[in-house]
């Protein structure tokens, strides 16, 4: 059973890569072997005491409930599976309560906020106009549903197609660029944040300057290649939010982001986990909404919470549901033990090294499992550089190919976006950028922060 675990999880993962070729949702294979490797672990009984990562507490288990008929069935029931649930559930609800934030907003036309101050119709100008804004905008919202929203704006601004393609895979660079510097701008740097591997402040002074360079080097280079203009009489009109009032939109708008960026805020000011900070920005606007169109509630119920909440893209949340249940059950059966282990002797301890090829796997498969790979296998304190290097390297190395990262995977399907194009015009600027801003986090980290560390100690 040790070893069908893997069987399953790596086949698992052949076919959530090829979800387009199989023409069947990732989400459906995310399932499966999320609650297939849970059930053979469950089926493999004392077979696995050789590699599981209990330590003492399946035989305390055992002395506590001495009647049980079944104890490792109800050891994995009650304890395991229920421990790694409840933090699965945090990051979900996080995720599920910014995105519905993200919708909102767009649902009042609050995006239009940036669309209407755009004027330029130089691609080179505009795309790095895009970028930064795609960059910064990342770092607040996640790069999941900015990538979503540049999407959206993309539409607006470029009415041809390659245009689009191309524009959205340097959107894709720094959605994931901006995400990686942010404690709440990747799924990846939400669970380390949440997981108490990383703090706020380390996140930011430590990865931000890593993360530019990934994203304007590509930048740069592209700038000597892309030439032309838009034809900024093709854009078409929005109607979507047709109706709204200004002021409202606006206050919406507002509200928004600023309750996206209260999270850590919140946190910091009252230690309790992030979903706990999104709810109650979540809360605030659902009572605003609900007394803007407290009247004709069924013509407006599509501008409250309630509304929104049939929109958001449930598929993913359930995604990463199975993704962290799959990874999970390995982690509790000691796989990711083993592979720490393969990895130290491979590598010699360089964490560097670890960190760096983690991030280019990231780009094959997903970074998602990778970091939750990563923090079951490492016990590194708080802040240490193996944390900080890797929300860089996991953030920031999905970009290499276009199912390696949420965001690639949102534009790829909105805008239906070829892999073997992707590969051919985007993966060479994207790494270049990462290899880039991974030499300037060592150098700093080596030259800068170890030399700053020292003097501070002394």
């Amino acid at each position: 059973m040790f070893y069908l675990m893997i069987v399953i999880f790596v086949i698992g993962y052949l076919c959530i890569a090829l979800e387009h070729p199989l023409k069947i949702n990732k989400t459906a294979f995310a399932l499966l072997i999320g609650v297939l490797i849970w059930t053979c672990f469950i089926l493999s009984g004392p077979e696995i005491f050789e590699f599981a990562n209990f330590g003492a507490g399946y035989e305390a288990f055992k002395d506590a409930h001495p009647d049980s008929m079944h104890p490792f069935v109800d050891f994995i029931t009650t304890h395991e599976l229920i421990h790694h649930l409840g933090d699965i559930a945090e990051i979900l609800f996080y995720l599920m309560g910014a995105m519905t934030v993200v919708e909102l907003i767009d649902t009042y036309g609050g995006f239009n906020i940036i669309t209407d101050n755009i004027k330029t119709t130089n691609k080179v100008k505009l795309l790095w106009i895009l970028s930064f804004i795609t960059f910064f905008f990342s770092a607040i919202l996640d790069n999941l549903t900015t990538a979503i929203v540049m999407v959206a704006l993309l539409r607006k601004l470029l009415p041809d197609k390659h245009d689009r393609w191309f524009f959205g895979g340097m959107v894709i660079l720094a959605a994931n660029a901006g995400g990686a510097w942010s404690p709440i701008g990747d799924v990846t740097t939400i669970m380390l944040w949440i997981a108490g591997k990383v703090s706020t402040g380390s996140v930011i002074l430590e990865c931000f300057i890593p993360s530019l360079i990934s994203m304007i080097i590509p930048l740069i280079v592209v700038s000597f290649v892309e030439k032309g203009e838009i034809d900024a009489s093709q854009r078409p009109r929005d109607t979507k939010s047709a109706g709204v009032p200004t002021w409202q939109r606006n206050l919406i708008f507002f509200m928004g982001i600023a309750a996206l960026v209260f999270v850590p805020i919140f946190k910091i000011l009252t230690h309790l986990k992030p979903y706990m900070g999104i709810m109650l920005g979540l809360s605030i606007l659902w009572i605003t909404t609900e007394i803007l169109h407290k009247t004709n509630q069924d013509e407006n119920r599509k501008f409250t919470i309630a509304g929104v909440l049939t929109r958001i893209d449930l598929p993913s949340i359930l995604f990463f549901l199975g993704i962290l249940l799959a990874v999970s059950g390995l982690q509790s059966a000691g796989h990711l033990s083993l592979l720490a282990g393969s990895l130290d002797t491979l590598f010699n301890g360089n964490y560097y090294l670890i960190d760096t090829v983690i991030g280019v796997l990231s780009s094959i498969i997903d970074n998602v499992p990778l970091v939750a790979g990563a923090m079951g296998m490492y016990s590194f304190p708080m802040d240490h550089m193996f944390w900080i290097f890797l929300a860089y390297c996991a953030g920031t190395g999905g970009s290499i190919l276009i199912i390696g990262s949420a965001a690639g995977v949102a534009v790829m399907g909105m805008e239906k976006i070829d892999f073997i194009w992707y590969l051919k015009h985007i993966t060479p600027y994207a790494l270049l950028g990462y290899l880039a801003g991974a030499g300037s986090y060592v150098l700093m980290n080596n030259l800068i922060f170890h030399n700053l560390a020292t003097a501070v100690a002394g």
